[in-house]
């Protein structure tokens, strides 16, 4: 809980706000941050977006996008970071949509979870995405996912104040 501790602090003492739009973690991003007493301070919204009408809804994700790449790629895990970037009072969002299992979709194996992270810095935004994958039960791969959105915030965040990222 130490390294949770951490990221609501660096959240906090940068006053910076959370938004997450998740869906195959449905909600443990925030939950797992709320856990930590005063990290409300450091989270504006979460959102839960499994169906393609729900992310389109309140993410902007194109139709495009899900018809092309499918539920299960960066592609729309981006457009669903920068959604709940861009339709929330947040500077930093977290995103992902993969298969939690117990079964394989479309060729897509479980434990697969693509990853978005955007930032709004100095009137710019920035958008880092990748894909990973994790073994476990279901609820594991969940948790699993959740943990690994939540660990890569600060550095990813951090190569953004110091230029590491060129801005969308």
């Amino acid at each position: 809980m130490e390294w949770l501790k951490e990221i609501s602090r660096y959240l906090i003492d940068r006053r910076l706000k959370l938004a997450s739009a998740e869906s195959c973690t449905a909600g443990l991003i925030v939950s797992e941050l709320a856990s930590i007493p005063g990290s409300g301070q450091a989270l504006d919204c979460g959102l839960v977006v499994y169906s393609p009408e729900a992310k389109n809804r309140y993410l902007a994700v194109s139709y495009e996008t899900i018809e092309r790449y499918g539920l299960t790629c960066e592609a729309t895990s981006r457009e669903m970071a920068l959604g709940a970037l861009d339709n929330n009072d947040a500077d930093v969002a977290i995103a992902n949509t993969g298969i939690a299992g117990p079964d394989s979709h479309e060729g897509i194996p479980v434990g697969t979870v693509c990853f978005a992270w955007a930032f709004r810095h100095e009137g710019k935004k920035y958008l880092y995405s990748e894909t990973r994958r994790f073994s476990g039960d279901r609820n594991e791969v969940r948790l699993a996912a959740a943990h690994h959105a939540l660990a890569r915030l600060v550095p990813l965040h951090r190569g953004v104040l110091e230029g590491k990222a060129p801005p969308l």
